[in-house]
């Protein structure tokens, strides 16, 4: 691709650099930036300059947030005895948008992948064992897509837990195996944490 501008170009080889844009897309939306107002492009800059600097990371869950404990955490109204484990902070807001779930969450970061070289130090895992060790947690209810990297992750999580005396369970399988969390639609995600099942059960007939 060919451009006659060198600040173009380098404008979008970054944009091209985002998941799902190619270089043609990020040329697209170049030019759209070119064509409208300053401010508006002064706008974007700032919302994304700070969004990387000042977003945090909620000390309690892991989820973004712009304060230290998010909105969720310390939220007196939610069930902080019941914690769903997900891989990250798009499957909170799935889960979310079904208005079915009222407990609080804890963000794994990631799943355990070996051929990525992810394995459990570096996923948020440690923080959720001190919450199991505090008492205060009845059940912990695994939430990660229905992959292979998933149910490995669930089942490291698991063995962790299991000395505890803790609820564990599962997510019903409306989500189909194989399948990540965020694209499911939000009655079929609703209705798998309702009807979650013990999570001993999701691998003994494996």
């Amino acid at each position: 691709m060919e451009f006659s501008s060198k600040l173009l170009e380098k404008a979008v080889n970054e944009m091209s650099q985002l998941p799902g844009i190619g270089k043609r897309t990020a040329l697209r939306l170049m030019l759209h930036l070119l064509k409208q107002p300053a401010e508006q492009t002064q706008f974007l800059a700032q919302a994304l300059n700070s969004m990387r600097e000042e977003i945090k990371f909620c000390t309690k869950c892991h989820n973004i947030s712009d304060v230290d404990i998010c909105e969720i955490c310390s939220n007196t109204s939610r069930n902080h005895k019941i914690i769903c484990v997900v891989e990250d902070i798009r499957d909170v807001m799935a889960i979310e948008n079904t208005n079915q779930y009222k407990g609080i969450y804890h963000v794994l970061g990631g799943k355990i992948s070996p051929i990525d070289g992810v394995g459990p130090s570096q996923l948020n895992i440690n923080t959720l064992i001190q919450k199991a060790k505090s008492g205060i947690v009845d059940e912990v209810i695994f939430a990660l897509s229905s992959t292979m990297e998933g149910d490995t992750t669930n089942f490291y999580v698991y063995k962790q837990l299991k000395d505890f005396n803790i609820k564990t369970s599962t997510i019903a399988r409306g989500i189909a195996v194989g399948d990540e969390l965020e694209y499911a639609d939000e009655v079929t995600l609703g209705r798998s944490i309702l009807q979650r099942v013990p999570f001993e059960s999701s691998f003994k007939n494996i």
